[in-house]
């Protein structure tokens, strides 16, 4: 049996970290996991501080899965935790290799979760299993915390053990660090590839990948966590933060703004929805086309689809009902099933599309393996003709920084041509935005952007 392959990228994970008085940092980190679970499906858990003790619950699942009521009852009244939901990208999706990840040494015990990935993790592996650190799992966090426990003990500082530690890692990281002393220690790698935030209310600080997950918790967005920076936080208040690591480039992912963010999130100073409305608007004015109406694939696509509309002045419609009661592991026995999934999870709704010449906006094609379907499903609903937009360029290359795509081969626009893409997909026409007009729909963003995807240009480069 096989489960349907979304013909997307998934991003490896969401982290967050509360410093509040009320003893409610569970529950807190719990409702901004489920406010960050588009970002990983596979795993979630919390961490929390007992006196110097660290208690951990985690699971594979949902967040809703992983912490049924009577789980959350278990979990002790603290004022400090960490959570973290997990799309696996390096190493095997088991429980061991599940966040947060407690780290035991002779001085202490920390709790570390990571969003990312950090190319150079064997080489660190291979040096600690010499000094004689043992690893349960295949997970780069694992390794990261046992690097920051290492480090700690030869210096005895943690703080300075976690920037000597951070400042070994090649690629993309943005962690946070619950101790045994009662801190939080956040940090995002000089690059900048992943994002990280700062939120405050009455009760005390807190971190989080995005913002939307500070809305959910009644935080307010204080400020981005700058690249390279270390923040420290202890009761409620920040006590140290310093640019500590350095990089001759900056590039944040691209694809946080396409399609891994909310759209209500906003991220060095980019809304992920204002910057989706203007990768359609765009699109309309590089590849316009005569058609009767725009729709959007859920959920990502839409707001694109509405900029694109907004341009052209073409009508927007709803094109698709989404079955949002499909869970992430349905299963499709047979060929059959399998055909008919992408329909049975989104469902074009003929009455808007019947006899119509359709614009569909989508974020991305990655593999292939959906598009056609969806275009042949459309055209089953009495669609004329179906015209392809995408608000990301070609995506040419594999990605090392924490996507699902490790090998070119997996890339369909790296196999075939983009005229062969509409051939095989069915499409009446295709178009991507360029890389010069997706830079521009997020403009207000203060960091460059990694566009390695597209072209190859990376920040950094991955050690063999």
């Amino acid at each position: 049996m096989k489960m349907l392959q979304d013909d997307k990228l998934h991003e490896e994970c969401a982290v967050y970290g509360a410093s509040v008085s009320n003893g409610e940092a569970a529950g807190i980190t719990y409702n901004a996991l489920l406010a960050m679970q588009h970002r990983g499906q596979e795993g979630a858990g919390i961490a929390v501080a007992r006196g110097h003790a660290l208690v951990c619950h985690k699971a594979r699942g949902l967040v809703s899965e992983v912490f049924p009521k009577e789980v959350m009852e278990e979990l002790p009244a603290s004022n400090l935790a960490v959570g973290h939901v997990r799309y696996y990208t390096t190493g095997a999706n088991t429980i061991n290799n599940v966040q947060p990840f407690v780290t035991e040494y002779l001085t202490g015990r920390i709790a570390t979760v990571h969003n990312g990935n950090v190319t150079n993790v064997d080489k660190i592996r291979k040096n600690l299993e010499y000094l004689g650190v043992d690893f349960e799992a295949t997970s780069d966090t694992e390794i990261i915390s046992a690097l920051i426990a290492y480090k700690t003990m030869r210096g005895g500082d943690l703080v300075e053990g976690v920037i000597d530690a951070t400042s070994q890692l090649v690629g993309a990281f943005s962690l946070i660090v619950l101790t045994g002393d009662q801190r939080l220690i956040a940090v995002r790698d000089p690059n900048g590839y992943r994002p990280l935030c700062i939120g405050r209310n009455e009760y005390g600080m807190v971190v989080a990948s995005e913002t939307c997950a500070l809305d959910s918790c009644g935080f307010q967005f204080v400020r981005d966590v700058e690249p390279g920076e270390v923040v420290v936080i202890e009761n409620g208040e920040i006590t140290f933060s310093e640019v500590c690591l350095k990089s001759d480039s900056q590039g944040l992912c691209v694809f946080e703004f396409v399609y891994f963010a909310r759209p209500d999130s906003v991220i060095d100073g980019q809304s992920v929805y204002e910057a989706r409305i203007n990768m359609g608007k765009i699109l309309a004015r590089e590849h316009p086309v005569e058609a009767d109406v725009v729709c959007g694939a859920p959920d990502s696509g839409l707001d694109a689809a509405m900029g694109y509309a907004l341009e052209s002045g073409l009508p927007y419609v709803t094109g698709f009902v989404k079955n949002r009661y499909i869970g992430r592991s349905f299963i499709f026995p047979s060929q059959a099933q399998r055909e008919n999934a992408v329909k049975m999870k989104m469902n074009p709704l003929r009455s808007t599309l019947e006899g119509k010449r359709v614009v569909l906006v989508d974020d991305s094609i990655v593999r292939g393996t959906t598009s056609a379907l969806v275009i042949q499903n459309l055209r089953n609903a009495g669609a004329t003709e179906v015209h392809v937009r995408i608000s990301s360029p070609p995506f040419l290359h594999s990605c090392y920084y924490g996507t699902d795509v490790a090998s070119e081969e997996n890339l369909i626009a790296n196999q075939i041509s983009l005229e062969e893409i509409r051939e095989k997909i069915g499409a009446d026409s295709l178009g991507y935005i360029s890389i010069e007009g997706l830079k521009e729909a997020c403009g207000n963003c203060r960091l460059p952007f990694c566009t390695g995807c597209f072209n190859g240009e990376y920040s950094t480069k991955k050690e063999q």
